[in-house]
């Protein structure tokens, strides 16, 4: 806020204070109501400069004035840009030490020129000049000079990030919001333009509609390669669904009921279809994620890219820099970069004349954090309903093997993997753009295999004839998604993409974030229908012993001691946190139960006497104490997409019982468990309401949900069939949920489902 004390007051005799807070006071009335004074040009210019020096305004309503007085249509706007240069200096210099304080709040630190600003009408005022060619009615519209502009966006930036209010209150005009977009046509004032319409869009309540901005597809297609990688940084705004802010509209039970009341699509996914529909858009964003950037070498580079780090705090200042270095390279008829993937990228650089100035480590800085971006809004898409669509262009325009043919030196170069730990799991902290690179590349491998039959393209010509060669061994078919892999399309080089991750993955350091996003990525291609050539694909590249060999972490070197100890420490870490481990629990239930099946067979009765593991999941009592947690931990107004597999876990216990004609056995068990915890009806109720939001989650005709079927390899239609069963009303059914709970604690009429 500004500093608007001072001393006598000659108007009033009283305290120079009184008079300065009248004028504030009005001032900020006016622009309420609309009633009165709405900005300081309407105040007599002889009353600004009396109270000027005292409530230190630094001549910034005097200035305002002036520019007011010159910028009137059809005036000579080279008095009003003087007056705005005066203007933009005083204000650059609070959004500097803004920039540089330590990231403070508007609300920890004061800022009186910009509010002074503000205060003012300067906002209003340079908002006026910028849009005035667009509101005559000549037919020839004046032009306005791009310096001037230029400052306009600047200081109107400065005030965005130094004085609170400013940004809500530009994204409040939609008008004013679509005009940005039309002076991103001009080179010269793109990265301004660009920079405020993302502190714009970040606090906009609406998001905007792409198809709502002018001749969008034209103005795209005008973009250079560096210009369409900058705004990647604005559409993450307009195809990201929003955040709904409080967990409790996480459940997927306010989700269903949201799905429900919205059935249209969502702006999001409408601005995803505009963004599909631009010629040539996704063929571009796969050009510039697979750009090859020249490889650094010498002593001094990893100290010189953690300078830059330390430095560039965010992409606004990199971004100045290179744009200065462009226009003086241009100005010697020399580009500092080729924005063509198959230009030069390294001669290019070599003969700018910004060469010392701008290290090699920079251009790399550079060129990370545009492709995070990339990469980001590339894996949005992936996820849309235009998934399909999506995933046929990325194949085509090669943006895997292209990312492939960057992960050694760009990806994950050896000498700076194990130098940045990511704080947490959150792919929002604040680290470096090569930390984010990394996280989003991962991101985008997981979105790309996962339950989709273009995952067989993170492989190369070689690892595909190797699953085909598992597969015939084994005498069992090819599945159908890699016989119809188009081979022309897979990775190049010695190892695929997929080989190239596990690689890195077992060298990550222990204390490395990076090993959830790893894992993800892996996870995901094994995610579909069951595949015995790609389980042992994995198998035989060790990832089941560096799993093991990560959650135990032992130096004993006994294989009987250290089975045990693993054993140990699997039932440790499963029974410690069952939301997250409920999975490999499933998947023991199930390979307990394959391997019953097979009890002809010699080895696997060895297997099943000597493994620890198998043999604690095939006492019943252990799996119902399982099933017993699982029920209880979970209910319908806390099931999310994390934990609802845990309902889904518990059905295929129940499931496998029914298939051995024990399920009555197990409902059983849970209605003594019941009265033996005294509080008989409260599990099985919960139950019952879990299976009733079960078939309408599950049953819903747009929701997918072959991905049960694949990750248990039991039917759809039997798990359907199973919770039918369970929800029966026929209170003499020995397989009914109902028949178990005692009439006095019968909950069933109870809708807990109604939106």
């Amino acid at each position: 806020m500004a500093t608007l004390l001072g001393s006598e007051s000659p108007c009033t005799g009283g305290k120079r204070r009184n008079c300065n807070s009248n004028i504030v006071t009005k001032l900020t009335a006016g622009k309420i109501r609309g009633q009165g004074f709405s900005r300081g040009t309407q105040l007599p210019g002889g009353l600004l400069q009396e109270r000027d020096k005292r409530a230190k305004w630094h001549g910034i309503p005097t200035l305002l004035q002036k520019l007011y007085e010159s910028s009137h249509p059809n005036s000579d706007l080279s008095h009003a840009h003087s007056f705005l240069k005066v203007l933009s200096s005083q204000l650059s210099m609070e959004a500097m030490s803004f920039v540089t304080e330590d990231r403070k709040t508007a609300q920890e630190s004061t800022f009186p020129n910009t509010y002074t600003f503000d205060l003012f009408g300067g906002v209003d005022l340079l908002v006026e000049i910028l849009m005035r060619p667009t509101l005559t009615m000549q037919k020839k519209k004046p032009k306005m000079n791009d310096d001037l502009v230029k400052d306009c966006l600047s200081v109107l930036y400065n005030c965005c990030i130094c004085t609170e209010g400013v940004t809500k209150s530009l994204a409040a005009r939609d008008d004013f919001v679509l005009f940005l977009f039309t002076l991103m046509t001009n080179k010269k004032t793109f990265l301004q333009t660009a920079t405020l319409i993302e502190d714009i869009l970040g606090v906009k309540k609406e998001m905007i509609q792409l198809d709502g901005i002018p001749n969008l597809s034209s103005l795209v297609q005008s973009f250079d390669q560096q210009q369409l990688a900058n705004f990647c940084r604005i559409l993450s705004a307009t195809i990201s669904e929003p955040d709904v802010g409080n967990d409790d509209k996480h459940t997927l039970l306010a989700k269903n009921a949201h799905q429900k009341r919205n059935a249209s699509p969502s702006r999001a996914e409408v601005n995803q279809v505009t963004l599909l529909n631009i010629p040539g858009f996704i063929e571009r964003l796969c050009k510039l994620a697979t750009r090859k950037v020249s490889e650094a070498t010498g002593a001094n580079f990893l100290q010189e890219l953690e300078d830059w780090y330390t430095w560039l705090d965010n992409a606004l200042v990199l971004d100045a820099l290179m744009q200065m270095a462009s226009e003086e390279a241009e100005q010697s008829s020399t580009e500092l970069f080729s924005l063509h993937p198959e230009s030069s990228d390294e001669s290019s650089l070599a003969t700018s004349p910004l060469r010392h100035r701008l290290p090699q480590s920079m251009k790399i800085v550079h060129e990370i954090m545009y492709k995070v971006e990339v990469l980001y809004v590339l894996c949005v898409l992936l996820m849309g309903r235009q998934r399909n669509q999506v995933h046929k262009m990325l194949a085509e325009f090669r943006l895997i093997p292209g990312l492939n043919n960057l992960f050694d030196k760009l990806i994950w170069r050896k000498y700076t993997a194990s130098n940045h730990v990511v704080h947490g799991q959150n792919e929002n902290c604040d680290c470096s753009p090569e930390i984010s690179f990394k996280i989003q590349f991962l991101r985008l491998l997981q979105s790309f295999s996962d339950h989709h039959e273009n995952k067989y393209l993170l492989l190369n010509s070689q690892e595909l004839n190797e699953l085909s060669a598992i597969s015939m061994k084994a005498n069992i078919p090819e599945v159908e998604a890699l016989v119809n892999t188009d081979r022309s399309l897979v990775c190049d080089g010695k190892k695929g993409l997929l080989t190239r991750l596990l690689t890195v993955m077992k060298r990550e350091p222990p204390d490395s974030s990076f090993r959830f996003w790893q894992a993800r990525a892996v996870e995901s291609f094994l995610r579909g229908a069951t595949s015995y050539a790609d389980q042992m694909f994995l198998l035989k590249r060790g990832l089941l012993e560096h799993i093991l060999f990560c959650i135990i972490d032992s130096g004993c070197t006994s294989r009987d001691v250290l089975q045990m100890y693993t054993f140990i420490c699997l039932e440790k870490f499963i029974n410690s946190s069952l939301v997250d481990s409920n999975m490999l629990v499933r998947c023991i239930v199930l390979s307990l139960d394959r391997f019953e099946s097979l009890t002809e067979d010699v080895k696997v009765v060895e297997v099943l006497s000597e493994c620890c593991l198998l043999s604690y999941m095939a006492r019943v009592e252990n799996r119902l104490s399982f099933l017993f947690r699982l029920i209880n931990i979970i209910n319908v107004q806390t099931l999310t997409q994390e934990n609802v597999s845990c309902l889904n876990t518990s059905l295929v216990i129940l499931m496998l019982a029914r298939r051995k004609a024990k399920l009555p056995f197990y409902l059983n068990a849970l209605r003594e468990k019941e009265y033996a915890e005294k509080y008989p009806g409260c599990l099985l109720n919960n139950f019952h309401n879990l299976l009733r939001f079960w078939q309408r989650h599950y049953l819903n005709k747009d929701k997918d949900s072959t991905c049960l079927e694949n990750s248990s390899c039991i039917p759809f239609s039997y798990w359907k069939e199973t919770v039918s069963v369970l929800l029966g009303s026929d209170r003499t059914s020995l397989c009914a949920i109902a028949s178990y709970i005692d009439e006095p604690f019968m909950d069933l009429d109870r809708d807990l489902l109604e939106d």
